[in-house]
């Protein structure tokens, strides 16, 4: 009885040194994913050409609303391509209701800064037809993204979503 127990015990404690090895090798290797992630998303968003997929909405007023259908924020060169809903309170549109938050336009002004965490806070301006927009938005090192909409004839509305990353960037 005695040797049965002897080896059962080395089977357990072999089993739980083997548990534990590739616990490590899979802890280690999802840091290194996080590492190349977190270095794709920097390299993206320097190249100042980027996509944000947004996925909610928060108005001024109101509940969250999840969106369903694809809505993003472009950044393309010198020009930025709004395709983002809008849900709020106008204080002076076109006939009709107008295209909100829907447009492309040249940018006005753009400036970014990283924080000592990694993250990139950006700020740009732009014309549309009908309004002059702000956006301030945030990209965090995992890709994850806030904007902030503010107008001159319509109230603030926020976003959040993903930015867009390839699994690999050249």
């Amino acid at each position: 009885m005695k040797i049965n127990s002897m080896k059962m015990k080395r089977v357990c404690y072999l089993m739980m040194l083997l548990f534990i090895g590739t616990g490590a090798v899979f802890a280690q290797s999802k840091k290194e994913r996080r590492k190349q992630k977190e270095l794709r998303v920097k390299k993206i968003i320097e190249s100042e050409n980027y996509k944000i997929d947004v996925t909610t909405a928060y108005p001024r007023r109101g509940r969250m609303i999840s969106l369903t259908s694809l809505y993003s924020l472009e950044i393309r060169n010198d020009s930025v391509f709004s395709q983002l809903p809008y849900f709020g309170r106008a204080y002076s549109i076109p006939y009709g209701g107008g295209s909100g938050l829907m447009f492309k336009a040249p940018i006005e002004k753009y400036q970014m800064i990283y924080n000592k965490r990694g993250v990139a806070k950006a700020e740009l301006t732009a014309r549309s037809e009908e309004d002059k927009i702000k956006f301030y938005f945030t990209v965090y090192p995992d890709g994850s993204s806030n904007i902030d909409a503010t107008m001159q004839q319509r109230e603030s509305i926020r976003f959040s979503g993903e930015l867009v990353v390839p699994e690999k960037t050249e």
